[in-house]
């Protein structure tokens, strides 16, 4: 089997290098046969370049939610940088798993949440980083409404650490006048750091703050299927090609 390439954004803060660390032994536990390594795109190291040249046959994953700037641009571009024509598996979202990891983190955080009886009378805050590409923004929309959908919340509203708003108190507010009894804020970010910490900062009014999804068991799960959908991607264009 191809090695996998875990490539993540990176970060100053040490809490992410640590946390994707923490996912990538998740990942080999779930896949024990499966090469796993890791490169950054910034902050951290190794970067790119150092790893693609020891690995002779890979496939890359981003470690994103999803498709926007450093899917599109930054990843593809450094990998045509270091020389490298490897597969790129598909970023993480949509996907029902990171419902599952929201659930995961909402219900370490407050365990009456895994009723449903409370879930009807809470309204959640799906907290993103934002981001400029309006295709992002509408993902991230669509994962708010399906997780009101098939988890029975009394509402979903979408803030956002960066970029344009609402920020989290506006969507707090929201939730409150629209009926919700209780509040909760659910991190959509993989590891902690500055946007993480600005959003708990923001989340004081809130009954509920739930952690970032880090090595959540549903998180490497995805990655893993992310994995398998590309090598059967690339296994499959000889084929087409012959």
């Amino acid at each position: 089997m191809p090695a996998l390439l875990l490539i993540a954004h990176g970060s100053r803060d040490p809490r992410h290098a640590a946390t994707v660390a923490a996912l990538v032994r998740e990942v080999r536990a779930q896949r024990p046969g499966v090469e796993v390594a890791t490169a950054y795109l910034d902050h951290c190291a190794p970067r790119i370049p150092q790893v693609v040249e020891r690995l002779a046959d890979a496939v890359a994953v981003p470690l994103l939610l999803n498709r926007a700037f450093h899917a599109k641009h930054d990843i593809p571009a450094a990998l045509r940088a270091a020389g490298s024509r490897l597969p790129v598996a598909d970023v993480l979202g949509p996907s029902p798993l990171l419902l599952a990891a929201l659930d995961r983190r909402l219900a370490e955080a407050g365990p009456d949440l895994r009723s449903a009886a409370v879930r009807a009378r809470t309204g959640v805050v799906l907290a993103a980083a934002g981001s400029s590409d309006p295709a992002a923004d509408a993902a991230t929309r669509a994962v708010a409404a399906e997780w009101r959908r098939t988890r029975g919340w009394a509402g979903v509203e979408v803030a956002y650490a960066s970029a344009g708003g609402p920020r989290v108190p506006d969507a707090l507010a929201a939730l409150r006048a629209a009926g919700a009894e209780r509040t909760a804020v659910a991190p959509y970010l993989l590891a902690p750091g500055l946007l993480p910490d600005r959003i708990a900062a923001a989340a004081g009014g809130a009954d509920v703050v739930a952690d970032t999804l880090g090595p959540a068991p549903e998180l490497a799960a995805l990655l893993l299927q992310r994995y398998d959908e590309a090598c059967r991607t690339a296994a499959a264009v000889p084929a087409l090609i012959a």
